[in-house]
């Protein structure tokens, strides 16, 4: 299963992480193949610098070691024919998840959580782990 980790999710994991954040991404390295765009990346390391200053080799950290496919940001033509989304900076992340066949994406945002699309389907780390949770245990 492909899943797509949005920028907050990776922003609990690296700098609140909680019992929660350990569950979540110890369902995913037993169910999936995370993919993470370039748009995702950047803002990562644009977040982690601007709000936690001096952390960037966190950020650095786990880009090196966490294993993830990288795909390249879809833009302009991907975007208009991607549903509507509230927030247009959350545009390319969801066009690039529909352009690149991801089953999941993992979100906190509400922008994305309240969208009704089929694929992929859009879920936070609690719903992900009661789905997917059940099958690794």
């Amino acid at each position: 299963m492909r899943v797509m980790l949005d920028t907050n999710i990776l922003i609990s994991a690296l700098f609140f992480p909680s019992t929660a954040t350990w569950k979540f991404f110890s369902v995913l390295s037993n169910t999936s193949n995370v993919v993470l765009c370039e748009y995702i990346t950047t803002e990562l390391k644009r977040v982690a610098q601007k709000k936690f200053a001096n952390r960037e080799a966190v950020v650095d950290a786990f880009l090196e070691e966490f294993p993830y496919t990288l795909v390249q940001t879809r833009y302009a033509e991907d975007i208009e024919t991607a549903p509507y989304i509230r927030d247009s900076k959350d545009s390319p992340i969801l066009a690039t998840a529909i352009a690149e066949n991801v089953d999941v994406l993992v979100s906190g945002d509400k922008d994305f959580l309240v969208l009704d699309i089929h694929k992929p389907r859009i879920m936070n780390m609690s719903d992900f782990i009661n789905e997917y949770g059940k099958t690794c245990s």
